[in-house]
């Protein structure tokens, strides 16, 4: 039976995988979700979902039974929710790829493109005249559907009944405590404030010329832009200098074949970046619509790593091994790529900085890098409120507010409290991969030198000892097996240290 559910759990996955990326990827106007849910209902069913659930509740702790059993488990309740969820999920992609925000001089700009456009724009009343209206569009349309959707996956996970609690219900599957991650959270959030207090409002003035008590979500998306170094940076180099480094770390750049790149520019593409594993290790997409500049060789190498990761899995692993598991492992993988941007040697290498330019691109990026994570920090603290028994909906846009202005000093909108939600606390799946990639970085430091990434044992050991082995670990697992060490933010703040020196 165990069989049964990993095949066909593999199928639905496949299908359902290709639709999600020939939607995001503009391929077809709209994702046609419930057919394919529908066909594959065997997969997600009540006899799949007893004999997961059987086995979680019969198998030894820390048992591969046991391990097998919670992600199973864990992927069918989202796989049932999915089903529930699935016309909510097409009405969502089909606005998202046709609203269109209208501005009062008579402009419009597609919903799709506005992330784009507002980090392009100089002028600040103008970028911030976009997101207001950008914000009043969602908060007319896209927010209620986001809403009704968590209101009604809170009711299904409530409904099958593996833990109390939603919270509890991701506590025993994911096997990683929220309250501990999130006093982790609100530690480094203290840790870093006088940090922060220095270096905001020197990269404001400097970026775009404004003042803390000025700054919001949309200025920071401007500020992340760093437009000053678009000529190190040049799109027609982006994958070519990427290509040859993966090359000499001795790895195929496209996992001889597997990984199917598509970085222009098209109508009805997502503006975030993805990869799409359609059959794992076969065939992966990796999917970027150009922004510009560092951004987008940054998020190349982030969605490469992903990829990489997806193409070289050993295909004799067991479905859960492959497609499910704690995805703070591929995260890892795809922050540890790029993080090259933040490493001077890669830089001097394969960008077109100049020596002079390399310390203030580096303080810049660990400005950046600071944001990030101060903002991920308070998104957890936000969302474990937000999926908390007695969380009142009415109160939460502006707890929102509160929590993810007081962290990174850039005022939010309230229209976004639950737009920028990660499903299913993938929030915590960010965070966790943070700190494994740092782990890693400094483990592959010690084997193969500060230049790892252009050492062509390097690559083969990445392939056998990690990419190979799919989500079969847990982040703590890996970290654990390959240094020894403990996962944590300490790494991450000695190295924004550095890079703000």
């Amino acid at each position: 039976m165990l069989g049964r559910v990993r095949e066909r759990g593999e199928r639905f996955l496949e299908e359902i995988s290709t639709e999600y990326h020939a939607a995001s990827a503009g391929h077809k106007p709209d994702a046609v979700l419930q057919p394919i849910y529908a066909k594959h209902r065997e997969a997600f069913g009540d006899e799949a979902f007893d004999t997961a659930l059987s086995l979680y509740r019969s198998a030894a702790p820390d048992s591969e039974d046991n391990r097998s059993a919670r992600m199973l488990l864990d992927w069918l309740i989202e796989s049932r929710s999915g089903q529930v969820l699935a016309p909510l999920d097409e009405r969502e992609m089909a606005w998202e790829n046709s609203a269109i925000i209208r501005l009062s001089d008579g402009n419009v700009e597609p919903y799709q493109r506005a992330s784009i456009t507002i980090g392009n724009t100089r002028d600040a009343s103008e970028r911030r005249r976009l997101d207001d209206a950008r914000a009043a569009l969602v908060q007319a349309e896209l927010a209620p559907m986001r809403q009704e959707k968590l209101e009604r996956e809170h009711e299904i996970v409530a409904a099958i009944g593996v833990a109390p609690t939603y919270n509890a219900t991701f506590e025993a599957l994911s096997g990683i405590s929220l309250e501990g991650l999130r006093t982790e959270c609100e530690a480094f959030l203290r840790d870093t404030q006088s940090m922060w207090d220095d270096i905001l409002p020197e990269r404001l003035k400097a970026g775009l010329g404004i003042r803390p008590d000025e700054a919001t979500r949309a200025d920071a998306l401007a500020l992340m832009r760093v437009p000053e170094f678009d000529g190190a940076f040049q799109a027609s180099e982006m994958e070519w200098a990427v290509r040859r480094q993966v090359t000499e770390m001795g790895i195929s750049p496209d996992a001889d074949g597997r990984v199917r790149y598509d970085t222009g520019e098209r109508e009805g593409k997502r503006s975030r970046a993805f990869c799409a594993p359609v059959r794992i290790p076969d065939l992966v997409h990796l999917v970027l619509r150009p922004h510009g500049g560092q951004t987008d060789w940054q998020t190349l190498l982030h969605e490469l790593g992903h990829a990489l990761h997806f193409a070289n899995m050993d295909s004799s692993l067991p479905f859960e091994f492959r497609w499910l598991g704690d995805n703070s492992i591929t995260e890892g993988y795809a922050m540890l790529f790029d993080h090259r941007m933040q490493d001077a040697g890669w830089l001097a290498r394969y960008s077109g900085l100049g020596k002079s330019e390399l310390p203030r691109f580096l303080r810049a990026a660990g400005f950046e890098e600071l944001q990030f994570l101060r903002r991920y920090s308070a998104k957890l603290i936000y969302e474990v409120q937000l999926h908390s028994e007695g969380a009142t909906w009415s109160s939460l846009p502006d707890l929102y507010v509160e929590t993810l202005t007081t962290a990174t000093g850039f005022r939010y909108q309230t229209a976004d409290a639950f737009v920028d939600v990660d499903p299913r606390y993938y929030a915590v799946r960010y965070l966790r991969a943070w700190q494994l990639q740092s782990v890693l970085a400094e483990s592959l430091v010690e084997r193969f030198n500060d230049d790892w990434w252009r050492n062509p044992k390097a690559g083969p050991f990445l392939v056998q000892e990690l990419f190979a082995r799919g989500q079969r670990e847990s982040a703590q697992e890996q970290a654990t097996r390959v240094s020894g060490k403990q996962l944590s933010f300490a790494p991450l703040v000695r190295a924004i240290e550095r890079m703000l020196t």
